[in-house]
């Protein structure tokens, strides 16, 4: 069944969605985009021609385009600080949410949104979509394999240099009071937590902004995470650094197991097992891993698990209420860096919803 959807963001990343994501999408018939919202009218313009939509189907009045246009379900795909009125309209025309992330801007917001679409009795997924990247799917698959052993620990390393203003989107980004965390580090610990296989238990984060990052909050972090089952974790995320080594898609991850010790380096993955023999090893000399192969990673693999959800199928592994644990993870690492204190994530998550 194809489903009539409005997205909701034609600029920015929205553009990707319009001119990739969404096209592939509707080639194979599971979706037709029946009108597009934006502030910017030349965004508007830029990204209507891919979906094929009429200038009378784009809209800078998002009231107007959901009041003019019957449609299953919305895209929410603008600054998290607006999300909850798009999904506010969202709801008021009984139509289902697919979201970037973050859920919201605040762990109330995103509380608030779970709520909202509980008791509306809608579905509404989030898109982490590094979780669903081809490199990072087959470390999942490599840990989850009995030859690996139990996980002991992770580390991902996330290093950007978009120091300068501007360089990250057209500048909104470098005014954010968290970008780090709220932007880059959401995709980066929620990936943490899926790869260990439990929720977090408690977190300690120190994050800031060096002299030369021109931003206006912390762009710059350090994690240390422990999770339920015993697994621990440290993040490193930067974006004033001097040199890009692990930008955006091409993060570095190790997973030291039991059994071998798995390293993920700019798409690369390598595998080291265990031999009491072995002497000094350098990374580059593991057993390379093939990648998975698939027809769909990433945002088009997250809109069909979408649409299959809307078709009766399994809930999105990221639907909105299990991705409150991905949000807590957030806004506890800020309260973390904050207070200078570890924070307990479940009580800090239940704590906001009591």
């Amino acid at each position: 069944m194809s489903y009539r959807m409005i997205q909701v963001g034609a600029g920015g990343w929205g553009s990707y969605w319009c001119n990739y994501f969404l096209p592939e999408s509707m080639k194979d018939g599971l979706i037709e985009v029946v009108a597009l919202v934006d502030v910017d009218e030349e965004a508007l313009t830029k990204s209507r021609e891919p979906l094929g939509l009429r200038e009378d189907q784009c809209y800078t009045d998002l009231a107007k385009a959901f009041d003019e246009n019957e449609a299953d379900f919305s895209t929410v795909v603008v600054p998290p600080a607006h999300h909850e009125s798009v999904v506010d309209m969202a709801l008021k025309h009984d139509m289902h949410v697919l979201s970037e992330k973050p859920i919201a801007d605040t762990m109330e917001g995103a509380i608030r949104i779970a709520s909202k679409i509980k008791s509306a009795g809608k579905k509404m997924g989030v898109t982490m979509s590094h979780r669903f990247d081809c490199d990072k799917t087959t470390l999942r698959q490599q840990l989850r394999s009995e030859s690996a052993g139990p996980l002991d620990y992770l580390v991902l390393r996330f290093g950007w240099q978009k120091r300068e203003f501007g360089s990250v989107g057209k500048g909104h980004h470098h005014e954010m009071d968290d970008f780090l965390m709220v932007e880059a580090a959401v995709h980066h610990l929620d990936l943490l937590a899926d790869l260990a296989g439990a929720k977090c238990e408690t977190l300690y984060a120190q994050t800031w902004t060096p002299r030369w990052g021109e931003y206006g909050g912390d762009a710059q972090g350090l994690v240390s995470m422990s999770f339920e089952n015993g697994v621990k974790a440290t993040y490193e995320g930067s974006c004033t650094n001097a040199v890009e080594l692990n930008g955006w898609g091409i993060e570095y991850i190790r997973a030291e197991c039991e059994n071998a010790t798995l390293i993920l380096d700019h798409r690369n993955l390598e595998r080291f097992d265990y031999d009491p023999n072995a002497g000094s090893m350098r990374e580059g000399e593991g057993k390379k891993i093939e990648l998975l192969d698939r027809p769909k990673w990433m945002n088009p693999w997250l809109i069909e698990k979408f649409v299959n959800w809307l078709d009766g199928g399994p809930p999105m592994e990221t639907n909105v209420h299990d991705n409150l644990q991905t949000a807590a993870l957030v806004f506890s690492a800020i309260q973390s860096s904050r207070t200078g204190q570890p924070v307990n994530v479940q009580e800090f998550l239940n704590g906001h919803m009591n």
